[in-house]
């Protein structure tokens, strides 16, 4: 019987996802198809959970960004010693993952900055006892603390949809120091990337931590190793073909410092 993996979120027509997972099964074999439910689930609001997975009579909750955006962050980082201090922008379940990945990664100064310091804030609590041992704060969007952070660090990362459907970028260009490495979890060649190389910064899009956290669900779902080389040529495929946005990302105006395309939504292997 054919099995169906459900990607549940607002708004998915646009998802990227759907063409990656559909040839890894193809690739593999496997009689499932992934299908697209535009809803807005709790999961999304919280920013928690990305996949669901079945066990006996329980569904069980992952966050495969965690395991996306640490790829993503050795690609960025290269053969270069990791840095120990990072900002962050946004405050949803793409900054909760990728905040996590930078605690396990052994940073000792993470800044994140929200348009609503509250959800910055929250996000900060949410780590509390697991962040002893670093410096975590969540601090006001305000250009000028903004560049005093940026001087003293060396990885930022835009979890925030600006630009996302304008080319907008969340930051001044003439902010970026030339030895920042910039992480854009936009799958575009958005205004910050291309501002940071104009700077001399190494500068990524999100399209590995997509990928890598699509191979993470895939192996979830179905026990078995991901068709990297299929899902990639998938992935590029679907973004060729017009794709852009994630599961869930938002589609409305981008035109300022706001939440980012982090409020993720839930994908669940149903039987």
């Amino acid at each position: 019987m054919t099995k169906r993996v459900v990607l549940i979120g607002h708004p998915v027509a646009h998802s990227l996802s759907g063409a990656m997972q559909q040839a890894a099964f193809d690739a593999r074999g496997i009689d499932a198809r992934y299908e697209l439910w535009d809803r807005a689930p709790e999961a999304q609001a919280t920013g928690a959970v990305n996949t669901i997975t079945r066990e006996g009579r329980r569904l069980v909750g992952h966050n495969t960004d965690v395991a996306g955006f640490t790829v993503a962050l050795d690609k960025l980082v290269g053969r270069a010693k990791m840095p120990r201090q990072a900002v962050v922008l946004g405050a949803g379940g793409g900054a909760r993952a990728v905040v996590h990945g930078l605690i396990r990664a052994g940073f000792q100064r993470v800044i994140v900055f929200n348009r609503h310091l509250h959800r910055a804030e929250g996000l900060v609590r949410h780590f509390g006892r697991g962040a002893a041992h670093m410096e975590l704060k969540a601090m006001p969007w305000h250009e000028s603390i903004i560049e005093s952070e940026l001087a003293r660090t060396k990885v930022l990362v835009n979890a925030t949809s600006i630009g996302l459907n304008r080319d907008v970028s969340p930051v001044p260009a003439g902010i970026l120091g030339h030895d920042l490495l910039v992480l854009d979890l936009i799958y575009n060649r958005t205004r910050l990337l291309r501002d940071a190389e104009a700077a001399g910064c190494v500068a990524n899009d999100g399209e590995t931590m997509l990928l890598h956290q699509g191979a993470a669900a895939f192996t979830l779902w179905t026990g078995q190793a991901a068709p990297l080389d299929v899902m990639g040529e998938a992935l590029t495929s679907a973004r060729a073909g017009g794709l852009r946005s994630a599961e869930g990302e938002p589609a409305g105006d981008d035109t300022g410092p706001g939440p980012g395309p982090d409020d993720q939504p839930a994908s669940s292997a149903a039987g």
